[in-house]
């Protein structure tokens, strides 16, 4: 008994029985226009009230001009937004945006008719038959309404079909939750395939998830080389200052303190650096837009990375790299930021070699510092930071590969310069 209670009173069917008499009022309009389309052909030319089957035939009339008008792309929308909060149906099997393509639209006008038609339905069966139940059920307690056109109506020559009424009028309230019920099942059983995504929807949101991707990817790419590599040189030169203070005989020595001078320097202009790309790649974030500019340097900017990097570098630069175009000099840096955080893993006290160099249509980079005896063993997959520095090559059509080769640690990187933009 509780269970059926649930079913007819539950939460869930009040708030599908408040979607059915939405419905029911957005179906007003269409039907006065049908009321007033058929009120001609009505015995006696009314316009409003008349028989139940010049309603009925207002209501045939309105239904048609419904679903005409769930053709303006913003109907689907509206439903959707209705039905996920009435109807109790999963999100995520609702279609987002106006319905494009012929079966989408019908589908999304067979609905419309369906939720107006059996909304309209339901509504009047909401105003009328409740007062109608109620006086039935009161009959056995009042001799007016006995004496009524309700009494009349009920036919009252026998005394005890009074008391029959009580009984009735509780299963016609009784019936009228349950055709509620029913009806709201009906729709929240119909509204997936109605109001679904259709195939192009699904492409159009694959799509949209492969975007959005593509763009988070691209911001992990850019936060991991940023601040990656700038703790890595901090964390380095912090670490070289301490121990040359804690390990100098004389504090005062001026050799020691032109090196901390020096790793103060760079830990200042990396963090400096730093704060501005991450500011850019955090501007993006708040926005949710990738216009392709994530204010990240080129190039240009490879003296400042040097000098802030921890172990010695040894640069070389063969080519005009002043005339790369912008998206290549920008991933190019990367790939070189990301050499050096590996190097300063590796290398402590030993030099880097790096060599940039421009040929034709190709751009050349190649990284090289020896390895320590005691280097850890390097992961299969190269870390996150190599495959970055891989994702980059790829997306420019270049190659790159990083690994230990012969107790060096090496990274190549070939990117195409003609094609890129």
């Amino acid at each position: 008994m509780r269970r059926l209670g649930g079913v007819l009173f539950g939460q869930r069917a009040r708030r599908r029985w408040l979607h059915l008499i939405l419905g029911g009022a957005v179906f007003m309009p269409y039907w006065l226009v049908g009321t007033v389309a058929v009120g001609p052909f009505t015995s006696g030319g009314a316009t409003f009230g008349g028989s139940l089957t010049a309603q009925l035939a207002a209501y045939a009339v309105g239904l048609p001009l419904a679903a005409i008008t769930a053709l303006f792309p913003l109907t689907r929308p509206m439903s959707v937004a209705a039905a996920r909060a009435l109807c109790a149906v999963p999100a995520e099997r609702f279609a987002d945006g106006p319905a494009r393509g012929r079966g989408a639209k019908a589908r999304t006008a067979g609905w419309f008719a369906l939720h107006l038609g059996v909304g309209a339905l339901i509504s009047g069966a909401s105003l009328a038959l409740p007062p109608f139940a109620l006086a039935v059920a009161a009959l056995p307690f009042s001799a007016e309404l006995r004496a009524s056109e309700v009494g009349r109506f009920w036919g009252l020559d026998r005394p005890w079909l009074a008391w029959a009424g009580l009984p009735l009028g509780i299963l016609l309230l009784l019936g009228l939750a349950a055709a509620a019920a029913a009806a709201g099942a009906l729709l929240a059983g119909a509204a997936p395939r109605l109001l679904g995504p259709s195939p192009a929807d699904r492409i159009a949101a694959a799509e949209r998830r492969a975007a959005e991707l593509a763009v988070r990817n691209r911001l992990a790419r850019e936060l991991h080389d940023s601040v990656g590599h700038a703790l890595s040189a901090v964390t380095l030169q912090a670490g070289a200052a301490r121990r040359v203070l804690g390990t100098s005989p004389r504090r005062d020595e001026g050799a020691d303190l032109d090196f901390v001078r020096e790793a103060l320097t760079a830990i200042e202009l990396t963090t400096r650096r730093t704060v501005g790309e991450l500011d850019a790649v955090l501007g993006l974030l708040r926005s949710g837009e990738d216009d392709g500019q994530f204010g990240a340097p080129g190039l240009d900017a490879l003296d400042a990375l040097v000098r802030g990097a921890g172990p010695r570098v040894a640069l070389t630069v063969r080519g005009d790299l002043a005339g790369l175009p912008e998206r290549v000099s920008r991933e190019a840096y990367r790939i070189v930021q990301e050499g050096l955080t590996n190097a300063v893993r590796y290398a402590r006290d030993e030099t880097v070699t790096a060599r940039i160099a421009l040929s034709g249509d190709e751009l050349e980079i190649t990284m090289e510092n020896p390895l320590p005896g005691t280097a850890p063993v390097t992961r299969p997959d190269g870390g996150r930071g190599l495959r970055g520095v891989a994702e980059r090559a790829r997306l420019l059509g270049g190659t790159a590969q990083a690994g230990p080769v012969d107790g060096v640690w090496r990274l190549a990187a070939r990117l195409p310069v003609g094609g890129a933009r």
